[in-house]
């Protein structure tokens, strides 16, 4: 196994991470409950989902840096 081969499979595990985490995510927006009043009715700022963010951002930039490393061809094969 080489270092090319490990770089690459972090890169698709962190991929696949981050579409879930991505999914995971509550909308932000009001829609059309703003109209009447509702949107401020379910929605609540908790610690899950701060975490989430951040868990999101680090993988959103562990994936561009490796595809930055890989696609520069930067690794020996």
């Amino acid at each position: 196994m080489t270092v090319s081969n490990v770089v690459q499979g972090i890169w698709v595990f962190s991929a696949i991470a981050l579409v879930v985490l991505v999914l995971l995510h509550s909308p932000k927006g009001d829609g059309i409950g703003a109209i009447g009043g509702q949107a401020q009715l379910f929605s609540s700022t908790k610690s899950a989902e701060n975490t989430l963010n951040r868990v999101t951002w680090a993988l959103t930039v562990i994936f561009l840096g490796l595809t930055v490393v890989l696609s520069a061809g930067w690794l020996p094969k």
